[in-house]
């Protein structure tokens, strides 16, 4: 299996990617200045625009809510994808072709494996295979069954909904025919071995595409249309490069949008609960892909709701409030769904959102409430979701005689566990005073039922995430907002900084050559001496220069300009890459084609300070020289102090 996507392709991405097409897609970017543009931010409500792009550089950052990065990032942000994911996404649309680093050292990839975009492919003209032929005379049994539960063929259309036929080999001759060979047919999981040759996997069944989270056909999820008992009732592509079920969600990519405007999930049994649930309004509705609820799936949910474990984030209290997103499970009420009801108990701390569930009292799930009592039923069973913990707790209950003394002591003793197993320390002090009551016992003696049932638990569900890490978007990467809240200093020395810095990361070009020769110790502000670091570590001006990146205006443009923009990013100290970002994209008060005066003016102008700061000192030491007759020292420190009258000089010159 491949492993990490290889640098110098990420690297090509990056170049091909135009930010100012990527963004615009979700963003009305208006002119905001030479080279930059301006729009709404699209993670915070705001009236007045300030979200900034810099095509030149790859780059935006909002300067409300301190979000920011390169392109890659906004579609990460955008679309809750993990890196690789947005970087399979961009090279998709851009035509990079990319490449993978072995997962296992010393075995070399097989060049005849297939590529994942041919993968991708194969996927997607199967789905379009499948969607025209559910209006195949051979597909009745199918528009039969979506008939019975309410969806119409618009309804099907929406959903990507088809028909398989029945026939062996069908798709595979005609996939075959659109110049696709057995080995990626059969990668893709489309096809399976057969006696005279690959075979259909899919056959005589209505078929539900399973897009990832950029709606790319991964695999399909299939159901038996008749009553063949030797036949599995549901069938799913197996594991490929493309399909890990654990690890997708179906539905997720219509409802990712919703997720993000509601900070709710609703995750329900089976693809038509998707569907019902969409079209009764509840369009943040997922389902798993025939596999349990799991770790995956929870890092998945996590990444939709922005879920990333702040202090505040996830806090639940008894009478239901979240701070925070939801995630609302719905379960069958048969035994069946009451287990698996059970097991996302299990998991439920992994998440900082609120967690619910919502089980019908007839026990029918989200379709056949859809079709026997309408959208309005759909409504009511998720926004009527109870929390988590008092269901689980509740339904414990209810496997012991409360009206009994002996029944009351062993429901304390059996739900004692499951309440010390709270960490947010003020909620399980909430359920040990609610548990006391359900079971008729003095408070005192839960409590003290639920501290023995806690030995070696640490608590701080509010002070660390799910992995231990601590503080708001701590995680791999440099996650979170460095940067958030940057705004220019407010002394005349700091400006200076600050507009110099700006100017140097967006026209280097322009930057006179002098400015590499800058010893860092003339900023006087930590996180702008920082970003002078991170530039001088990069190569500095000339390193941009020599890449190429003089444009027409003079400043940095093009692939060579956002390469050297991202080694800045990656060689500065994580707690500025948001300061270097807010600079290079930030507008300057520039006139179309006054670019090359302003640059050379304030760059100039911080210049200047360092050679006068300089002087002071070389002056203060040619005294003390002097005071002791140090001939030799004194001649020294005159020739520095006349080269340094001599620079300034030029500089005042230009």
């Amino acid at each position: 299996m491949a492993g990490l996507i290889v640098k110098q392709d990420i690297e090509a991405v990056r170049a091909a990617a135009q930010i100012d097409q990527i963004v615009g897609e979700r963003v009305n970017l208006k002119r905001a200045g030479v080279g930059s543009l301006k729009g709404l931010c699209p993670f915070h409500d705001e009236r007045t625009a300030s979200f900034q792009v810099r095509p030149q550089l790859g780059l935006w950052h909002c300067f409300g809510c301190g979000e920011g990065g390169d392109t890659i990032a906004f579609v990460m942000k955008a679309d809750a994808l993990s890196f690789t994911e947005a970087v399979e996404y961009l090279a998709g649309r851009c035509g990079v072709t990319l490449h993978y680093e072995e997962s296992t050292p010393g075995r070399e990839r097989d060049p005849a494996e297939p590529s994942r975009a041919r993968l991708l492919e194969a996927n997607r003209l199967a789905g379009e295979y499948y969607a025209e032929q559910l209006s195949s005379p051979e597909a009745r049994p199918a528009r039969d069954f979506l008939r019975a539960r309410s969806f119409d063929r618009v309804v099907a259309d929406r959903f990507g909904v088809g028909f398989a036929p029945g026939a062996w080999d069908k798709l595979t001759r005609h996939l075959r025919g659109r110049g696709f060979g057995e080995a990626e047919l059969a990668a893709a999981g489309l096809t399976a071995p057969g006696q005279r040759g690959p075979i259909d996997r899919f056959r005589g069944r209505i078929m539900w595409p399973i897009r990832d989270l950029t709606g790319a056909v991964v695999g399909f999820g299939a159901r038996r249309l008749d009553d063949d008992p030797h036949q599995a009732k549901y069938l799913n592509t197996p594991e490929t490069q493309l399909y890990r079920k654990s690890q997708l969600l179906y539905g997720a990519d219509l409802a990712k949008k919703a997720i993000a405007r509601q900070r709710r999930v609703v995750v329900v049994e089976g693809y038509t609960d998707v569907m019902a649930a969409h079209l009764s309004g509840v369009e943040e509705a997922v389902a798993t892909c025939g596999t349990a609820f799991g770790n995956d799936h929870i890092r998945v949910v996590r990444r939709l709701l922005g879920d990333v474990g702040s202090p505040s984030a996830g806090v639940q209290m008894s009478d239901g409030v979240s701070i925070g997103g939801k995630v609302v499970f719905t379960f069958d009420g048969d035994e069946a769904g009451q287990k698996a009801a059970m097991r996302a108990f299990g998991e439920e701390q992994q998440f900082y959102a609120g967690t619910f569930v919502a089980v019908a009292p007839e026990g029918q799930d989200p379709c056949e409430l859809w079709v026997n009592q309408g959208e309005a039923a759909v409504l009511e069973l998720v926004d009527g979701a109870e929390p988590m913990f008092r269901w689980a707790v509740r339904a414990a209950l209810k496997s012991v005689d409360l009206e009994t003394a002996e029944g009351r002591v062993a429901g304390m003793r059996m739900a004692a566990p499951m309440v010390a197993g709270i960490r947010d320390d003020a909620l399980r002090r909430d359920y040990t005073r609610l548990l006391a009551g359900w079971v008729g016992q003095d408070e005192a003696l839960v409590r003290r039922e639920v501290a023995a049932a806690r030995p070696g638990r640490g608590s701080g569900r509010r002070a660390a995430g799910p992995e231990g890490r601590s503080g708001p978007g701590a995680g791999p990467g440099g996650g979170g907002r460095p940067g958030e809240g940057w705004r220019p200093p407010g002394d005349s020395v700091g400006r200076s900084e600050h507009e110099a810095l700006a100017a140097v990361l967006q026209f280097p070009g322009l930057v006179p050559p002098q400015f590499d020769d800058l010893d860092g110790d003339v900023f006087q502000v930590p996180e702008l001496r920082a970003v002078h670091d991170a530039i001088r570590a990069a190569g500095g001006v000339r390193a941009a220069r020599e890449a190429g990146e003089a444009g027409a205006a003079g400043g940095a443009t093009g692939g060579a300009a956002a390469a050297w923009m991202a080694e800045v990013r990656d060689l500065a100290a994580a707690p500025v890459v948001g300061v270097v970002t807010a600079l290079a994209v930030e507008a300057l008060p520039i006139r179309e084609g006054g670019e090359a005066d302003y640059v050379t003016g304030v760059v100039s102008g911080l210049l200047q300070l360092g050679i006068t700061r300089r002087l002071g000192e070389l002056r203060s030491r040619l005294g003390r020289q002097d005071a002791i007759g140090d001939l030799e020292a004194r001649a020294a420190t005159l020739a520095e102090i006349n080269e340094l009258l001599r620079r300034r000089g030029e500089l005042r010159a230009d």
